[in-house]
């Protein structure tokens, strides 16, 4: 009986708890603080922010249509048959599917789980893992609308090069005899919530045939948008916060030049700030207005990527700690090397 009584004791605790964490909270609690202790700045605090989310909204707009589209075409049977034929051609493949996959931080780990249980070489995984993070077709609308096409399109080529560079320099080291046997041992399935196996069936375009894909659709259209609209206000908000109270001559000296230590650090500190793939941009577009360079900008955010935590708990719970390791690796490095080529073009 004690159990019972505590049980909805405990329930009430846990939402209270993830209230008061909520991003929500936060977008209420911000602009409220601005007000109470420093109410001259809240205007121009909050315009910022609305112009911008506000300008952003046709590109939300488009993302949120894209990525329902893909869920309830079941688009991931596309993805899965890239990982099928000669080793450096799923390896090609997988970098390149690896931009276009539709799936979130929690579905990508069963789909892993999945390629490696098949047979398939660890390199074309690591490919896919590589580039997976980097971007995916509501980041690259997302990231066109807070910094332009330029960098959309030069994030999503650095997403294919560094998934191109690790899964190629994993097929040599594996060949040379290392990673061996590079799988943790499993217990268990994946996410329990993510559904059924992205292996399983064909893709259907014209999904709104089907009553069961016209509510995945409606499902993940409305999931999408909330959880962009939420994401997105909140790191306007931030930007707004940045671009007010963080002195220019603060972020210039640091990573205001297309030097390679300038690079180097801002690939470095993606990794302890970045929040996610949606709030990043704006993030980095409010760097930007303080002098951050467009080099170390993109080397931010892909090094940022690639060390959030989702997609490292991706890698950390299929592998083992020196492929762990080997991820991070070619991760940071290439956010280095797509950084330094991304400011000597804008540059030159």
């Amino acid at each position: 009986m004690t159990d019972l009584s505590l049980a909805p004791t405990t329930t009430t605790l846990r939402r209270t708890a993830g209230y008061l964490t909520s991003v929500w909270l936060l977008i209420a609690l911000i602009p409220l603080g601005i007000l109470i202790l420093d109410p001259v700045q809240f205007p121009p605090i909050m315009e910022i922010s609305i112009r911008a989310l506000l300008g952003t909204l046709p590109y939300i707009a488009v993302a949120v249509l894209l990525i329902a589209t893909l869920k309830a075409s079941g688009a991931e049977a596309v993805v899965a048959r890239a990982f099928v034929g000669r080793p450096s051609r799923m390896i090609v493949l997988a970098a390149l599917f690896g931009g276009l996959a539709p799936f979130c931080s929690c579905e990508v780990i069963p789909f892993i789980a999945g390629l490696l249980a098949l047979g398939v070489p660890l390199p074309a995984v690591m490919a896919f893992w590589l580039a997976s993070p980097l971007i995916d077709p509501p980041t690259l609308f997302i990231t066109a609308g807070a910094l332009g096409w330029e960098f959309a399109v030069g994030k999503a080529i650095a997403a294919v090069s560094i998934g191109l560079m690790g899964g190629f320099a994993l097929k040599a080291f594996m060949t040379s005899g290392a990673f061996a046997d590079p799988l943790r041992p499993r217990t268990g399935g994946g996410c329990a919530s993510c559904g059924t196996s992205p292996f399983d069936g064909r893709p259907v375009w014209r999904f709104w045939r089907e009553e069961e894909r016209r509510a995945t659709f409606r499902r993940e259209g409305t999931a999408n948008a909330i959880f962009l609209l939420k994401w997105l206000a909140f790191a306007y908000l931030l930007e707004g916060l940045l671009i007010t109270y963080v002195p220019a001559e603060a972020i210039g000296p640091v990573v205001g030049g297309d030097c390679l230590l300038s690079i180097m650090i801002a690939a470095f500190i993606g990794a302890p700030a970045y929040l996610n793939s949606y709030a990043a941009p704006p993030l980095v577009a409010g760097l930007m207005e303080q002098g951050m360079s467009p080099g170390a900008a993109m080397a931010f955010m892909v090094g940022g990527a690639v060390s959030s935590i989702p997609a490292m708990a991706a890698v950390w719970s299929l592998v083992k700690a020196p492929v762990f390791a080997s991820y991070m690796i070619l991760g940071i490095g290439g956010a280095i090397i797509v950084g330094a080529v991304f400011g000597a073009v804008l540059g030159g």
